[in-house]
């Protein structure tokens, strides 16, 4: 059986592109500069302060890592109970929080990305959560708010709908949305910026599958969604910034 149709998707797992590279050329050792570390946010656009996440991961934190590790596993049903705004924050701090900002080029922060240079966006669609009207959300990790970009009561119907009518992301009571920025990546790696975003997204879902079991929620990784639906429900052009990775967040019955 000839695998010629699957060449092309499994050259970009491999890392040849690399020796195809001439790295002196690229945006980086060019001098041009970097995209910024996070998305700007119009200055019209409601903020929300969040509750420090690095201390509320130390506070909800019930169980070790290990126990975390070992009872991970993917969670499609979810009680109707809200969660708090000290649980997101956690999760978000879990995901992309900013530990340390070395220069307007490099920020550290609480998950893995090659270079340092974080090509991931967090936007949120919010059902159940305390104190938060339902509506559409985008994380600013580096100021710790979320900015608030729609009031939507329909919201966790329209992105279950999006992810082809898997009907359980409805139910969530939060729904994580990441973005790749690839330029972010570009500009150091060039053609070899893209697998390495790929990784990046697994990074970041799997600390909040480890999150979630330490506050007794669950969530779902999902891939298989509408790519232009999603990408319009969340405001994005699809090319510059585009939908990679999904997973819904609730508390388990």
């Amino acid at each position: 059986m000839s695998n010629k149709k699957y060449e092309l998707n499994r050259f970009f797992l491999k890392d040849n592109i690399r020796q195809q590279i001439d790295f002196s050329l690229t945006e980086q050792s060019r001098g041009i500069p970097a995209p910024p570390l996070q998305k700007p946010c119009p200055p019209d656009v409601m903020k929300i302060d969040l509750p420090d996440g690095k201390a509320a991961l130390a506070r909800l934190g019930g169980i070790s890592i290990g126990d975390a590790i070992t009872r991970r596993q993917s969670v499609r049903q979810y009680s109707s109970s809200p969660l708090t705004i000290e649980e997101l924050a956690a999760m978000l701090w879990s995901t992309q929080g900013v530990r340390e900002i070395l220069s307007s080029e490099c920020a550290l922060r609480t998950i893995p990305s090659a270079g340092a240079r974080h090509a991931l966006e967090t936007y949120l669609a919010i059902g159940r959560v305390e104190s938060l009207a339902s509506g559409l959300y985008r994380y600013l990790p580096l100021e710790g708010q979320l900015a608030q970009l729609s009031v939507d009561g329909r919201i966790m119907r329209k992105v279950a709908s999006t992810c082809l009518g898997q009907g359980f992301v409805a139910t969530s009571a939060i729904t994580f949305i990441w973005t790749a920025i690839p330029a972010r990546m570009e500009w150091r790696y060039d053609l070899a910026a893209h697998k390495v975003i790929a990784i990046e997204a697994g990074h970041v879902c799997q600390n909040l599958y480890l999150m979630c079991e330490s506050i007794h929620a669950g969530t779902c990784a999902i891939a298989a969604y509408d790519q232009g639906e999603c990408d319009r429900l969340i405001g994005v052009d699809g090319n510059e910034e585009f939908t990679i990775y999904i997973a819904p967040v609730g508390k388990i019955p």
